[in-house]
């Protein structure tokens, strides 16, 4: 994640005034510190990833940067599983930084899982510059090229394409 990534996160979780945060792909913990950052200082993650090692590394990450445990819940499974699980309407933001090929699944899930004025936050979208590229592209390529058009024609969302790193799709829930 570049710092602009960051930045932009965190910046995000503080313009929603995020008290709960959901984060698909734990990784090793960067965007959920950043994230953490920007919201409200009773504000919760749930961060869900596959690997529990990932996890285990964010939570070390999280302590050594001064969260309190009680500032991230970590749920091991994959999102698709773990999601219809969470509360309808009951998160700020989402954050989608997993298996790019369900983000259009994960978009379903983060217009349920949303407020109203909550908002949901795509990584990677430019996947190297090759979503605007033309010829044959991997089916990633196209997958993300889908939810860049279900944003954009959604009448429920307010999108917006940030150009920092890999690109930020962000879209407000109306």
């Amino acid at each position: 994640m570049t710092p602009g990534t960051g930045s932009a996160l965190r910046l995000l979780a503080a313009a929603v005034d995020a008290k709960a945060v959901a984060e698909i792909g734990t990784g090793c913990g960067v965007s959920g510190i950043h994230l953490l950052h920007g919201m409200r200082p009773d504000g919760v993650l749930t961060t869900v990833d596959p690997e529990p090692e990932h996890q285990q590394f964010a939570r070390q990450a999280f302590r050594a940067s001064g969260f309190a445990s009680n500032r991230a819940r970590f749920i091991p499974g994959r999102a698709l599983d773990v999601l219809p699980r969470l509360a309808d309407a009951g998160y700020d933001l989402v954050f989608c930084d997993g298996d790019r090929l369900e983000y259009l699944d994960y978009l379903a899930e983060s217009l349920r899982l949303l407020r109203p004025g909550g908002l949901v936050v795509f990584e990677g979208v430019f996947a190297n510059g090759r979503t605007v590229g033309s010829g044959p592209q991997p089916t990633e390529v196209l997958r993300l090229r889908e939810l860049l058009r279900a944003v954009r024609e959604s009448q429920e969302l307010v999108p917006s394409l940030l150009p920092v790193g890999e690109g930020l799709l962000c879209a407000v829930k109306r």
